[in-house]
């Protein structure tokens, strides 16, 4: 693969800042090189390599149907009595469930809280890992 993408490129694909992937190149993590404009590119056999590697790191504790599996970072959660709206932010995804209110208590979600969201069809759930941090 002798193909390149700019560095924002690169971290869309990879759910991460551009900042990251500059310390990454910085810290011989990933290697870079510049465009004649001066822009930087990485290879995208190297976000291949990143990505598969994030994903063999991520394995989840829980094993079920739904593949669609996006950690985040809960950024909204709107309760009356009987509904939650809970909004996370998971890379470049903005993603919303509708839940019971009950259901959002029982989880205690609350913004700056990291969750995951599991996608199968139109539904999203939400999942906290026992033993997570509920600082915020």
């Amino acid at each position: 693969m002798n193909e390149s993408v700019r560095i924002g490129a690169a971290a869309e694909m990879l759910g991460v800042s551009a900042d990251t992937l500059r310390r990454w190149s910085a810290s011989g993590k990933l290697r870079t090189r510049r465009s004649r404009g001066g822009q930087r590119l990485i290879a995208l056999s190297d976000v291949v390599r990143l990505t598969r590697a994030k994903r063999t790191k991520a394995r989840p504790a829980i094993v079920q149907s739904a593949r669609n599996r996006f950690e985040g970072i809960v950024t909204r959660v709107e309760k009356d009595r009987v509904a939650a709206v809970v909004e996370v932010r998971a890379g470049p995804h903005r993603l919303v469930s509708l839940m019971t209110a009950e259901a959002a208590n029982d989880l205690e979600l609350r913004v700056g809280l990291a969750v995951a969201c599991v996608v199968k069809a139109t539904n999203v759930v939400v999942e906290v890992a026992r033993g997570a941090s509920t600082s915020s």
